[in-house]
């Protein structure tokens, strides 16, 4: 089958500092892959690869077999994808941040609604119908018509997740979705990752949170100065740990 993600000898550098370097990776359709490590050692910036938020400098990444942002030549070379034909290959890749960027001035229905109309160009009632069922199914029907500013940080961030799956992404992507939130937060939008992880969506989780990731991830990742230093299952990782750096930061998390 092929892989929902794959790495090739991903590299990316700014300016002079190389923040990935040489990264293989490969997620299957349904896993759960989580990814841990100390900050700046470039678990957010393959995020933002993967979706060409941030353009690789060397080898090849791919979503669902298709070559995220350049299309290649029988010679080997790469030609940048028009915006247009990015914004499309993106519409197949959720996103939340640590951030919730909700538009302020829009309820919790509309921001959930926006992209399926201006994007998908879906009527405006049937992105209502499935805006109201996804906040259903975040715990939100209750908070549909309410302003962000009348939200807390976990029910913002739960719309924001709700946003991401209105566009019925293959692939979800979650730059820390809790740490901007106050930890008695943090177990609601768990709950609801949990729920995708059951429902058999594709995720990549950056995190800090040991605990979701020993209950729901597949694999694991510990990446350390832009490179995959150590990767496994949980059992792997949390209790046969190969490398000392990855000991030292488990134990200082935990």
């Amino acid at each position: 089958m092929t892989p929902m993600v794959e790495a090739r000898d991903v590299g990316k550098s700014f300016g002079t500092f190389e923040v990935l370097r040489g990264i293989d990776l490969v997620v299957d359709a349904g896993q759960v892959c989580c990814v841990i490590g100390p900050s700046g050692s470039g678990k957010s910036t393959l995020l933002r690869c993967v979706n060409h938020l941030e353009a690789i400098d060397t080898g090849r990444l791919y979503v669902d077999g298709d070559l995220i942002g350049y299309r290649e030549t029988g010679d080997g070379k790469l030609h940048r994808l028009r915006d247009t034909e990015l914004g499309r290959q993106r519409r197949d890749i959720g996103m939340v941040f640590q951030r919730f960027n909700l538009f302020p001035h829009r309820t919790a229905l509309q921001n959930v609604m926006e992209a399926p109309v201006v994007v998908r160009r879906e009527s405006k009632t049937d992105a209502k119908s499935q805006a109201l069922e996804l906040l259903d199914r975040v715990g939100l029907s209750d908070r549909a018509h309410q302003y962000p500013t009348r939200l807390s940080g976990g029910q913002q961030q739960r719309v924001a997740i709700a946003r991401a799956l209105a566009m019925q992404p293959r692939l979800m992507l979650f730059d820390e979705p809790t740490s901007a939130l106050d930890p008695e937060l943090v177990g609601e939008v768990l709950d609801v990752m949990r729920g995708l992880a059951r429902d058999g969506m594709t995720m990549i989780v950056v995190t800090h949170e040991m605990g979701f990731a020993r209950e729901v991830a597949n694999r694991m990742m510990f990446f350390h100065e832009g490179v995959i230093l150590e990767e496994g299952t949980p059992d792997q990782l949390f209790n046969h740990t190969q490398h000392p750096e990855t000991r030292t930061f488990l134990e200082a998390v935990l």
